[in-house]
């Protein structure tokens, strides 16, 4: 009986061993691009959407409000880059 069991376990490892391998790096790569790039383009539209209303609502403030959004827009930006850095790391190590 015992030697019953260590064959069909021996049978169901080797089976497990041939079987071909589930490689998920371009699903990862593509996930990590995908939610990586998503949130700083709603942040970048959220952005120039409420800088463009404050200079709507005051015109003479121009200035400061565009020097603003395109220091957001820089950060915001940069959490994309960092994503892609990461996806390209795990697409090529």
């Amino acid at each position: 009986m015992a030697q019953e069991v260590a064959q069909i376990a021996n049978d169901a490892i080797q089976a497990v061993a041939s079987a071909p391998s589930l490689d998920l790096n371009g699903l990862a790569v593509g996930l990590v691009m995908a939610f990586g790039g998503l949130g700083p383009a709603i942040g970048i539209g959220l952005i120039g959407s409420k800088a463009m209303e404050a200079i709507g609502r005051n015109p003479e403030a121009t200035g400061k409000i565009q020097t603003n959004m395109i220091l957001g827009f820089a950060f915001a930006e940069a959490v994309a880059i960092y994503s892609l850095v990461v996806a390209l790391i795990l697409k090529f190590v």
